[in-house]
């Protein structure tokens, strides 16, 4: 995974790491002997070839250091590693570059070895809105001509797919070899996600970030950060250690995260777009005109007001591409804005996010969106009852072997919020689906529990009339699901077609 054109001279590597980030680190403080060429970087020691250097990463089952072995039987030539001693027992005389941070050291490292990035990187952070950001800014720079490209959980993208990958933030070898290819292709622009595991496990170091934006923290991931205060401090090391200090960042103006975010920008002299619904903010939202098929937007751009019709559904996704916005701006900042304003108008949806599955003419509507966290659903809930004139149907479950303390508030929100609830499972994983099933019908009382999601989805379309709207939510994008540590070819959006060419009600007679 981690081959470059050329080899270096391991001296080399380590002096152009510390000499990119003003440290102190030198050849003579790596522990061992020689100088070897360095043809590649692994962090997974199956994965390691002669010449490649084994990052022998702590994790939270497993440490690294017990595959050193392993590593230097497959011709590792240097070990990153935080535990010298036990290294030195099994490789008495290779080189260990000692570190208390053995992730940091690999992803310098790995930005140094490859060599190669965009010229414009955006990073999006938030619990909810990352995909639709990047896609979005992806689509803005396209329009006029730049070679863009997105990266996350839609996998890499510019005017098409290019590779598909299932993690939001990719592992920091492969993140960095993607950014060589980028730059490789002249792709100047670039859009990715950055989860909170990616930033707190330093994957995203090393890359150069040139605007950084931050669209909400809620409730999720609490089983890996433990808290919010845990959760929003791994989110804010994109703004306070990695965003450029000649960079921008583009934040949320509505969210009680602002005036946190914006300080530790202030403090590094970072520029800041704001943008929101709220009064103050540089890119506001002062209306919404909602119809079945688009809305009608009003907005103000650094106190100039802007309407146009916008072919997406829900206000949430407004807000979205006002942070994509934000970042084309920052990345163009001699640029008329109403230049850009003028593309807005064309941008296109994301799958699995807020996706409307039926026809624009369809008596009633059927929407598969990706909406997994309880204010994720919230928000697709609120958004599309003004987009419907009767019932409000939604089908959902909850991820198995996540944060269990989610399950119980999505069935308190979609009780209050949908008229009819069909509980179904998500990828329940290795849990027992009933009882995931159960734990949201301990907030959600009135809802039905159908096991099977196919016959989940089934029964939504069957009970729809016309004007009714069906949500299916939780999978968005997804094209598999995962049970009992079995992924099996699943997709809602496929599903719900497949249904709805027979079903009664949905289409004009």
């Amino acid at each position: 995974q981690g081959e470059g054109k050329n080899a270096l001279h391991l001296s080399e590597l380590i002096k152009e790491s510390a000499s990119q980030r003003n440290a102190l680190k030198t050849f003579s403080n790596v522990l061992g002997h020689g100088d070897p060429d360095v043809v590649g970087i692994a962090s997974n020691s199956r994965e390691v070839k002669p010449g490649y250097i084994f990052a022998a990463l702590p994790g939270n089952k497993v440490d690294g250091v017990n595959f050193v072995d392993d590593a230097v039987s497959r011709g590792a030539v240097a070990i990153i590693t935080q535990n010298s001693s036990r290294c030195r027992d099994m490789a008495p005389t290779m080189p260990l570059i000692e570190t208390c941070n053995p992730r940091l050291e690999l992803a310098k490292l790995a930005a140094c070895f490859f060599n190669g990035q965009p010229d414009y990187v955006a990073a999006v952070t938030g619990t909810n809105g990352k995909s639709s950001v990047v896609d979005f800014a992806r689509q803005l720079w396209l329009s006029e001509g730049y070679s863009a490209s997105s990266l996350g959980t839609l996998g890499l993208k510019t005017k098409q797919v290019l590779e598909n990958s299932s993690l939001t933030t990719p592992d920091t070898v492969r993140l960095h070899k993607v950014l060589k290819s980028l730059s490789d292709r002249e792709i100047h622009y670039l859009a990715l996600e950055a989860s909170s595991h990616g930033l707190d496990q330093y994957r995203i170091d090393g890359v150069k970030i040139s605007a950084a934006v931050f669209t909400n923290l809620t409730q999720d991931h609490l089983d890996y950060h433990k808290d919010m205060k845990t959760y929003f401090k791994a989110k804010a090391r994109l703004f306070s250690e990695l965003l450029s200090a000649k960079g921008t960042a583009v934040l949320n103006f509505d969210s009680s995260e602002f005036e946190a975010l914006k300080s530790i920008c202030i403090s590094r002299g970072v520029s800041i777009i704001s943008f929101g619904s709220s009064n103050g903010a540089d890119i506001q939202l002062l209306d919404v005109k909602p119809s079945p098929a688009f809305q009608e937007i009003r907005i103000k751009v650094f106190k100039v007001e802007y309407q146009f019709v916008l072919k997406l559904l829900g206000k949430f996704q407004i807000l979205n591409v006002l942070a994509a916005l934000g970042v084309v701006v920052a990345s163009q900042k001699d640029s008329d804005v109403e230049f850009w304003i003028d593309r807005l108008r064309n941008l296109k949806g994301v799958p699995g996010r807020l996706e409307r599955v039926t026809d624009s003419d369809s008596l009633a509507q059927v929407i598969v969106d990706y909406a997994h966290t309880p204010d994720a659903l919230r928000n697709a809930l609120v958004a599309l009852r003004q987009h419907t004139s009767k019932r409000l149907i939604c089908v959902f479950g909850a991820g198995g072997e996540r944060d269990r303390g989610k399950r119980k508030t999505m069935g308190q929100v979609a009780d209050e919020l949908a008229d009819l609830c069909l509980i179904t499972d998500d990828n329940p994983r290795n849990e027992n689906p009933k009882r995931i099933r159960d734990q949201i019908l301990e907030g959600c009382p009135n809802g039905e529990s159908v096991a099977d999601r196919g016959e989940a989805i089934k029964l939504g379309i069957s009970k729809l009339q016309s004007g009714d709207l069906l949500l299916v939510a939780g999978k968005g994008h997804e094209s598999t699901q995962e049970i009992n540590g079995q992924k099996f070819k699943f997709s809602d959006v496929e599903v719900v077609k497949n249904l709805i060419k027979n079903a009664e009600g949905l289409n004009h007679e």
